[in-house]
């Protein structure tokens, strides 16, 4: 509790997540492998971030996280994880807070301390309950834990709403930009949630659903379900922000791939592409010496992840100076768009990703992998 209310007063100089994020919890049930998700489709203004290892203390496990590059003490994490297998996201809400309270935006300072704190969703909710009021947080935060739970908490300065992945008939939670729980008709985000959920349904109804499948087909996805229309094979020019998933302010897709029940925590991976995600590169995070690529880190000279920075070069050739989107730099006839060529190298990726993780399972537990 201590540590929480340093950092609380520490967080007024920090970076803020004010975006417009797409995110969703999905329940093994319907995965192509049994194991929970935990996606983050980020948007922010600040366009640098970083992923690092926090190791573990005394009294904190270790843990691994996404954090703003200039962030240099690492005291607020946008998504993350921890050696006990919890793991825990947010989304910015606009229709929850009705207070005069100021001192807001501590969604990431709340976000480090549960990773220092919890190992079950259970935990996450007692957090809530226990910290000191107001929380400074207007958010959706999703959580999973190494027993196969999730839940999404509605969170303002006072209260919460739990919406557990339990109680989702098909396996899925999907949240933007609103509260479900808030009022009604103000926030934002109801058509990214509805373009989420449209390009979802084919696979949690197959049961397929996959890391793969949310960085390289939802986050770079130009699917509108306002205009019923997918302009992401186009190659058309169009404005930017029409309520896609990827939208200008987009700056990482990451999803965190959890343990099925009884499955060693410590095979818990997080799959992150820094920078614009329809221009990004994925790589594979783990716990341990070692286990986040120095590209993800921040090793360039500028202070930044030299991954990011890449992606970000990228994404000003698809951007024009009038605003628009040019598509064709991203997919076209040619199959010389960025997302079609990092989408082979990122295939590659998740292969020798999983055949990491198969060979950790098999360290960890002495038996085949499955």
């Amino acid at each position: 509790m201590k540590h929480f209310l340093i950092i609380l007063i520490i967080s007024t100089i920090c970076n803020i997540d004010v975006g417009a994020c797409t995110s969703a919890i999905i329940s093994g049930r319907v995965t192509a492998n049994g194991r929970p998700l935990l996606w983050k489709h980020r948007d922010t203004s600040r366009q640098d971030n970083r992923v690092e290892r926090i190791a573990a203390t005394d009294s904190t496990p270790e843990y691994v996280a996404l954090f703003n590059a200039d962030d240099t003490l690492c005291r607020e994490a946008w998504i993350g994880y921890n050696s006990r297998g919890f793991a825990v996201m947010n989304t910015a809400v606009y229709n929850l807070k009705d207070d005069t309270v100021t001192r807001m935006d501590r969604e990431g300072m709340l976000m480090t301390e549960a990773l220092r704190r919890c190992t079950t969703v259970d935990d996450f909710e007692r957090l809530l309950h226990d910290l000191p009021k107001p929380l400074g947080v207007e958010a959706n935060f999703g959580v999973i834990d190494a027993q196969g739970n999730g839940a999404y908490f509605e969170t303002d300065n006072w209260d919460y709403v739990k919406y557990d992945l339990a109680d989702a008939p098909d396996g899925i939670l999907v949240r933007t930009n609103y509260a479900h729980s808030g009022r009604k008709g103000e926030g934002k985000g109801r058509t990214r949630e509805k373009n989420a959920l449209h390009l979802l349904k084919p696979h949690t109804a197959a049961r397929d659903v996959s890391a793969e499948l949310l960085t390289e087909t939802l986050s770079r996805s130009f699917y509108s379900s306002r205009l019923n229309k997918d302009y992401t094979h186009s190659e058309a020019t169009l404005q930017a922000d029409q309520e896609f998933i990827p939208r200008p302010t987009s700056c990482a897709t990451v999803v965190i791939e959890g343990v099925t029940d009884g499955e060693n925590p410590l095979l818990t991976t997080m799959w992150v592409g820094l920078g614009y995600p329809p221009c990004s590169e994925i790589r594979a995070a783990w716990l341990g010496d070692n286990g986040v690529p120095v590209e993800l880190r921040v090793t360039g000279r500028n202070g930044h992840s030299p991954l990011c920075d890449t992606a970000i070069t990228r994404k000003s050739e698809v951007f024009k100076a009038n605003g628009k989107i040019d598509l064709g730099k991203l997919y076209n006839s040619h199959g010389t768009g960025y997302c079609q060529m990092l989408s082979k190298r990122n295939s590659d990726t998740y292969r020798r990703g999983y055949e990491a993780i198969a060979r950790k399972r098999n360290q960890l537990h002495g038996t085949t992998a499955h």
